[in-house]
């Protein structure tokens, strides 16, 4: 995001600091690298919104939804402009990130590593992939996976 946008720039570092508690939790377990090497950042901005968590790597879009969140219409345009900017999108519940966090990173652990390529919408999840993620998986020779710290230049 250097040299970007400033107002999103701005934005972005405000979102950052009101993060909930279900956020806060879940980004203990996601920054540094700590979840198999994967880079996340928090409140990306794609088009006119703010991912929670994303890895650019993967063109993953975490999304941590409140019960407001339910069966909202400007979610699914959301989800759609973020897919057509060619992430995807998998949305957990905030009650699940408190109360079962290891379930919920073995779920982006299986979109992270192409173990989940098809649309999934059910009560406790949804995952959206994009349309470049889909075409990539019927490729076996991409799957996706982290960088290793030679290619991260970390190492001879």
């Amino acid at each position: 995001m250097r040299g970007g946008n400033e107002p999103k720039v701005a934005r972005a570092r405000q979102l950052r600091h009101v993060e909930n508690d279900a956020e806060e939790k879940l980004w203990h377990e996601l920054r540094g690298r700590r979840l198999n090497g994967f880079k996340f950042v928090r409140q990306l901005p794609i088009g006119p919104y703010f991912a929670d968590f994303a890895c650019r790597d993967a063109n993953l879009v975490v999304e941590v939804d409140g019960s407001q969140h339910a069966d909202q219409r400007r979610d699914r345009y959301r989800d759609e402009t973020m897919n057509g900017n060619g992430w995807s999108v998998l949305r957990v519940w905030h009650i699940d990130v408190l109360k079962d966090r290891r379930s919920v990173l073995d779920t982006i652990l299986a979109a992270l590593s192409g173990n989940m390529t098809s649309k999934i919408i059910a009560p406790d999840l949804k995952f959206l992939p994009s349309e470049q993620l889909c075409k990539s998986r019927r490729s076996p020779s991409s799957a996706l996976r982290a960088p290793s710290p030679r290619e991260r230049g970390e190492g001879r």
